[in-house]
């Protein structure tokens, strides 16, 4: 067996009662709406600078959408052989070591979900200035990161249906958007073809750098691992939510950036950061703008939720399994981990204020990435070293799948090493603070009872 620390609990987190509440639609919600930010909203005026082809575009996107989906397929091995909450914490600790699992854990409960979302928050916050002309942007973000925690602990009931309806806005919202650039835009002389000159934009350096800013726009498809403990039939809906949530982001990405250079010339989005804002003055007129705001800021709203609602649940499993984190593991009467959700609340609030958290962002990327690279190298690990275990879902396409994956991560690692590496160096001094956490926490446990039930308030 692998190793899986002293006493590790074997089946999934349930609800007060005994019951999960998480459908696969409430599921696929989270992936959804943790995926589509500001991301694809910001990401092509950089591109079309050096790639101006439409067809080149359209098939960058359409490359990091198979890469996340060569993810989605592994991670959703690893969740249905080991259907309990909170993401790489529970995969690293089963494939490889409790030590190399609380590292994961330790970046994600700490920074790794707080710092995006201050990031999504002070983007409401600057987008809502376009709605509301006055109101103050870091009033805002503060404003719609402590709402969304209010709803979290209500409880998982509440906090589904408010995911659901407010993913399902922004995806209706986003819909109408493209429906209204093809109808009512004007078209640009942009062709979606592929032509001789394509097959060099393709092969180029920026194309490989485009991909790397691709997929952080995808970053999020692996969102429902992080709270397998609460859904129904985990070993059958985490497949499916992973899955359907990543195709529906990857149909909206791909339309997204054809709207955008269906309706806007290329020379107006070069080098521009709003060419979301720039596109909707182009199919709007002058309350484009103003749209296109609404819009995005309705959709940060379920990005917020749903990060707000799958960090805190890494704090949550971790507090099961260590005692100096016992606390983290107690939920209330109507099943929310609250005071993992007022922690991650509160370091959220602090990144606001402080306006740290770009700089977190910019140190936790690598440490992402590597504890990402390793959680798909397990699902090799254990089919090599633990064939008989049972496995509900396998991956499809394995081997293929999980190598596509794996290579174009430590492409992306390598390219974060080189181009950053002060920060990457602050990410690994991160998750080396996490190994001595770890080892401290362990010499304070007895190893023979180093698991403890969540308590109950």
């Amino acid at each position: 067996m692998a190793a899986l620390g002293a006493g590790s609990p074997a089946w999934p987190s349930r609800l007060p009662g005994g019951g999960s509440t998480v459908s696969v639609m409430v599921a696929t919600s989270i992936v959804v709406a943790d995926m589509v930010g500001v991301g694809v909203f910001t990401s092509l005026g950089f591109q079309v600078k050096d790639i101006p082809s439409g067809f080149s575009i359209l098939l960058l996107w359409l490359v990091g959408g198979i890469v996340a989906l060569c993810g989605v397929f592994s991670y959703s091995e690893l969740g249905a052989m080991f259907p309990r909450s909170s993401g790489e914490y529970n995969f690293l600790s089963r494939a490889f070591h409790p030590a190399f699992g609380f590292l994961a854990g330790w970046v994600s409960a700490t920074v790794g979900f707080a710092a995006p979302v201050a990031l999504a928050a002070m983007a409401f916050g600057e987008y809502g200035k376009s709605v509301l002309p006055g109101a103050p942007p870091l009033a805002l973000a503060v404003g719609v990161v402590w709402l969304v925690s209010i709803v979290q602990l209500s409880g998982v009931r509440h906090s589904s249906t408010f995911q659901l309806i407010s993913t399902v806005l922004k995806v209706v919202l986003i819909v109408a958007f493209l429906i209204a650039g093809f109808v009512v835009g004007t078209p640009q002389p942009v062709s979606f073809a592929p032509s001789a000159s394509d097959f060099a934009h393709v092969a180029s350096a920026p194309f490989a750098i485009g991909l790397v800013f691709v997929m952080y726009s995808f970053s999020g498809w692996n969102a429902a691992t992080y709270i397998i403990g609460e859904m129904s039939t985990p070993q059958q809906n985490l497949p499916r939510a992973l899955l359907m949530g990543t195709l529906i982001v990857l149909v909206l990405y791909v339309a997204l950036n054809a709207v955008f250079l269906h309706t806007t010339p290329i020379d107006k989005l070069s080098g521009q950061i709003d060419v979301a804002r720039i596109a909707g003055g182009y199919i709007f007129g002058d309350i484009g703008g103003r749209i296109v705001g609404a819009m995005i800021c309705i959709g940060l709203v379920s990005s917020i939720s749903a990060m707000m609602w799958i960090g805190p649940r890494v704090m949550m499993t971790m507090g099961e399994d260590i005692p100096a984190l016992r606390i983290f593991a107690r939920k209330s009467s109507n099943g929310a981990p609250a005071y993992a959700i007022l922690f991650q609340l509160a370091v959220a609030s602090l990144m606001l204020f402080t306006r740290s958290f770009e700089a977190v962002l910019d140190f936790i990327q690598f440490s992402l990435l590597f504890c990402s690279f390793f959680t798909v190298l397990g699902v090799i690990k254990l089919r090599i070293a633990q064939p008989d275990l049972p496995r509900p879902y396998r991956a499809w396409g394995y081997p293929v799948t999980p190598a596509v994956f794996l290579l174009v991560t430590v492409f992306m690692m390598y390219y974060l090493l080189t181009e950053r590496p002060l920060q990457s160096f602050l990410g690994i001094l991160i998750m080396i603070s996490g190994l001595l956490i770890y080892a401290v926490f362990r010499k304070r446990t007895d190893p023979g009872s180093a698991t403890a039930s969540p308590a109950r308030e």
